[in-house]
């Protein structure tokens, strides 16, 4: 039985590469399975299975050694509790812009600075890349569409019935940016 992550744990955003990926791959299984079982909007219907989920993280290898993804993960104490990527254009109009994509956090540890964390950490390494600009999209009325406003996103519009849910109900899609300062 692991320890119960308490507030005064230090947590810890750093990137993943290739070949560390293999290592992570179950904790983020579990995460990734855990956010659409609990009804996150990550492109996914729940329930997710297992092998699904693992497969998913297993796609990403080719695009992290290619450097045209990147893949962060916050960790509390030596655990996954959260993990956001950021896909890089390479065209030669887009090499200002990054899109962020599948940012969440573990639900037992929500609510406590970790997406914003992860947010930081994520623009922080568009910056090291000469990234100056950020597009993500976000379920209308998702906890997500209040962090990146909260963070300074600005809402470009709204796509009506963009994703479909279990029961087959549509949800609507909002689509944000934010420039980024040296």
């Amino acid at each position: 039985m692991t320890s119960p992550i308490t507030s005064h744990m230090p947590i810890i955003a750093r990137q993943v590469s290739s070949t560390e990926l293999g290592d992570c791959v179950p904790a983020l299984t579990h995460l990734l399975r855990e956010s659409v079982d609990a009804g996150a909007s990550l492109g996914f219907l729940p329930p997710l299975a297992t092998d699904d989920a693992h497969d998913y993280w297993i796609s990403l290898r080719p695009a992290l050694e290619a450097g045209t993804r990147l893949l962060l993960i916050a960790s509390v104490d030596g655990r996954i509790v959260g993990s956001g990527q950021l896909v890089l254009p390479d065209a030669p109009n887009g090499r200002h812009r990054v899109e962020l994509q599948k940012l969440f956090v573990a639900q037992a540890v929500r609510g406590r600075g970790i997406g914003t964390l992860l947010m930081t950490a994520l623009h922080d390494a568009s910056r090291e890349r000469g990234r100056s600009l950020v597009l993500l999209g976000a379920r209308r009325g998702d906890s997500a569409e209040r962090l990146y406003r909260r963070l300074g996103y600005r809402e470009i519009g709204v796509v009506p019935g963009y994703s479909i849910g279990p029961p087959g109900e549509c949800y609507d899609n909002v689509n944000f940016y934010r420039e980024l300062t040296p």
